[in-house]
């Protein structure tokens, strides 16, 4: 009979003859008891054969094969009970290092031990009889890089300078993955640099750090470098570098990734769910719907967060209709919807100004789908409310909300201060509040109330705004726009003169100047400047905005019939908003525009935003 787990807490050694006999009996017990560790299926089964390992395993026979037992059982007891698995490591005596690694791991990738696991190994450091070896640390780095413990991690580098184990490629793909998750780049190239010996794994976590951190055009370098070094990409490696061409703009680097992808990978890669849902965000993040649209409908398998990409790409674009629609087809197809989605659906209703299909959405993600409001949640609804109009309801939303409002928040309520005339003292207000916030003492919000102020015609103001920037050493971040051509891109900044078609692009801007002029285009300075000067110089400085050269250098370049797509650093001005719906109609071309908030379609005169951004 099989001693019950009350027992088994407090174990008693049978008094068994240490007779040869004896021994092969309980090596063969033993083995008997690994047989049925591999068979075990429940957490009360594993509990009975600890019990009657600990009943038939004298401390003073055999210490290596109870061990082994033991740590065996360890092993077993964690996709169970990590609890219990703790109890069992602290009844093996002089545990070694497979013992230590195998619960320092399972911590690791815990959803709420992550910290016990640079608990463990501290205890492993400071009173274990063995020390730690490779395979301890890549665990232990993985939980400083999810908790971002930089101190923690970088202790652990030492040691493993120390140990002698900064020469083995899986520990320094590990620090590589540490660094880069707490941001600290120049340490993660580093340890990328100096080492001695890389596999694909390498590669992939330092361009997945540069994509993570922002650094697109560094990812596709770095990802060039390791072409010519001869190693092949896997599907980690396309999809980091999905994700940079996404960052960028770069629609046709992405393409020739997608393309690769179909000549050369396998059917496993190829329609795996991650990169595909990778490519449709790229396709739509480069202004590429209809591809995106494409290779979404051609998906064998689909999560989520396919769905989220395509219903968030939708919306970007302004297409709430087709959105709307992918929601309801997404919850008819039995996906649950997640916080995500619902980010996506919100912002559909707001880059059109559905403001009660936006209220009724916020209202089902709480009822329906019992899914707590974050942020991002109560910033989309806020935005939509103050946008439309309906600022004192955006402003109570903000007084009752649960969470602390950011600086994204004030920002967008400060913006629609601004275009619906909401009053001098409200906006100062809110400019005030934007000041006092976390990171929001930048050149945007000291352009909106200088607009303010202009609207206003308070000039006096408008300059003490300018000594006020001038003052704290904020300058106005200037407008830059690029521009993709055969596969390079063209950077443009206001009144750029530094492009070797300088004085051809200069020449199609005169040249669309006089068609304009010629069906009676008035300028709009609402934008055009800080301060009160001659409408002469506003001008001026209007028609050398970064995209007006963007589109007159593709209007010099482009093939006839296809797009041309600039990528804007700002939000774009209405004066050019309105320009470029005329320079559509006049050179009969669709040009697609991505600015800071969302995509612009003009086309014959019209644009997709329906003049509502």
């Amino acid at each position: 009979m099989v001693p019950s787990v009350t027992q088994c807490l407090s174990p008693h050694p049978l008094p068994v003859p240490l007779t040869n006999d004896n021994t092969a009996s309980l090596t063969h017990h033993r083995r008997r008891l690994l047989h049925h560790l591999t068979q075990c299926t429940s957490i009360s089964h594993l509990k009975q054969i600890h019990a009657h390992t600990l009943r038939t395993s004298p401390t003073q026979h055999n210490h290596y094969l109870t061990l082994f037992l033991l740590s065996r059982i360890l092993h077993s007891s964690i996709p169970h009970d990590l609890d219990y698995a703790f109890r069992v490591f602290r009844q093996i005596d002089e545990p070694n290092s497979f013992a230590w690694n195998t619960l320092i791991r399972a911590c690791a990738r815990s959803r709420d031990r992550k910290k016990h696991a640079i608990l463990t190994y501290y205890d492993m450091m400071s009173g274990a009889t063995v020390g730690p070896d490779k395979h301890t640390f890549p665990f232990v780095l993985k939980a400083c890089a999810y908790l971002f413990c930089l101190s923690e991690g970088k202790q652990t580098h030492a040691q493993v300078l120390k140990l002698g184990f900064d020469s083995d490629v899986y520990v320094n793909n590990s620090l590589i993955h540490f660094y880069g998750s707490c941001g600290c780049l120049d340490c993660a190239r580093e340890v990328f640099e100096k080492m001695p010996e890389r596999s694909v794994v390498s590669w992939n976590v330092m361009i997945d750090a540069l994509v993570q951190a922002g650094e697109f055009e560094s990812a596709l370098k770095l990802f060039n470098e390791m072409q010519r070094s001869s190693f092949e990409p896997d599907r980690y490696t396309l999809q980091s570098v999905v994700n940079a061409c996404a960052g960028l703009g770069a629609l046709a680097l992405g393409m020739w990734v997608h393309a690769y992808v179909a000549r050369k990978c396998s059917s496993d890669v190829g329609d795996g769910v991650l990169l595909n849902s990778s490519l449709v965000e790229m396709y739509c993040k480069c202004g590429s719907l209809e591809i995106a649209e494409q290779v979404f409908e051609r998906m064998h398998k689909r999560d989520v967060s396919s769905w989220n990409s395509m219903i968030l790409g939708l919306a970007m674009h302004g297409q709430a209709e087709a959105a709307l629609d992918y929601f309801a087809r997404m919850v008819n197809e039995g996906f649950m919807p997640n916080s995500v989605t619902f980010v996506g659906v919100l912002n559909t209703c707001n880059h059109r100004g559905l403001v009660s299909e936006g209220r009724k959405y916020f209202d089902t993600m709480i009822r329906d789908y019992k899914i707590e409001p974050v942020l991002e949640h109560y910033g989309c609804l806020v935005d939509l409310l103050a946008r439309a109009g309906f600022i004192d309801e955006a402003l109570d939303l903000v007084s009752n909300m649960p969470v602390k409002p950011d600086v994204v928040i004030w920002r967008s309520l400060l913006d629609a201060c601004c275009k619906n005339n909401a009053g001098v003292e409200l906006s100062e207000e809110v400019f005030k509040r934007i000041i006092e916030s976390e990171g929001g003492d930048c050149s945007g919000v000291y352009v909106l109330l200088s607009r303010v102020y202009g609207s206003a015609k308070r000039w006096h103001d408008v300059g003490l705004v300018r000594k006020m920037m001038s003052d704290k050493g904020v300058t106005k971040e200037p407008g830059c726009s690029s521009i993709e051509m055969d596969g390079v891109a063209h950077e443009f900044f206001a009144g750029d003169t530094s492009h070797p078609q300088t004085k051809e692009i200069y020449t199609i801007l005169d040249a669309i100047e006089e068609r304009l002029e010629s069906i009676g285009y008035v300028p709009d300075f609402s934008q055009a400047s800080l301060v009160d000067e001659l409408d002469n110089g506003k001008k001026q400085s209007l028609r050398l905005h970064s995209e007006r050269l963007a589109i007159a250098f593709g209007l010099l370049n482009a093939k006839p019939g296809v797009p041309i797509r600039i990528f804007k650093n700002l939000r774009v001005c209405n004066d050019c908003h309105n320009v470029t719906k005329l320079i559509s109609s006049i050179y009969d071309v669709e040009i697609i525009v991505r600015d800071r908030a969302r995509f612009h379609h003009f086309k014959r005169g019209s644009c997709s935003c329906m003049d509502y951004w």
